[in-house]
C-alpha cells in the first residue's frame, strides 16, 4: 500500500516554515497591519474619491498575487473576478510567500552551519 502524499511529519515542517520563524512571523504581521489598514480606510474613512489603501495589500503579496489573478482571468474570470477569489488569491499568496520566506531562511541558516573554514572543501 502507498503511504500518503502528506504525511504528519510533511505538514508540521509546512507550518514551522511558514509561522515558526522571524521572517515569516514579521512578514505576516506586516500584512496583518495592512489589512487593518485597508479594513478601517474603508469602513470608516469618507473619500470624495476612490481609496487607494487596498493597493498595499497587493503590493505585499506581489508578485504571487498577481499569478493567482492571471490563472483566474485565464479560466474565464472578468478582470479581477469575484470578490472571494480575490480574498482567496490574496490569503494563498501571502502563505505562499511567508513558507518560501521560511524556506529561504532555514537554507540561509544551514548553508551557513555546513560552511566552515575552506571556501573549497574538495579542496581544489
Amino acid at each position: 500500500m502507498n503511504p500518503p502524499a502528506m504525511n504528519q511529519q510533511t505538514i508540521r515542517t509546512l507550518a514551522r516554515l511558514t509561522f515558526g520563524n522571524a521572517a515569516s512571523l514579521l512578514y505576516l504581521g506586516a500584512v496583518a497591519v495592512a489589512a487593518v489598514f485597508v479594513t478601517v480606510d474603508t469602513l470608516f474613512v469618507t473619500h470624495d474619491d476612490a481609496s487607494f489603501a487596498g493597493v498595499w495589500l497587493f503590493l505585499m503579496a506581489a508578485p504571487t498575487v498577481f499569478l493567482f489573478l492571471l490563472g483566474g482571468s485565464l479560466a474565464g474570470a472578468e478582470s479581477f473576478g469575484p470578490a472571494w477569489f480575490m480574498y482567496l488569491a490574496l490569503t494563498v499568496s501571502v502563505l505562499v510567500q511567508s513558507l518560501a520566506l521560511g524556506w529561504f531562511v532555514r537554507l540561509v541558516v544551514r548553508g551557513g552551519a555546513r560552511r566552515t573554514g575552506s571556501a573549497h572543501p574538495q579542496g581544489a
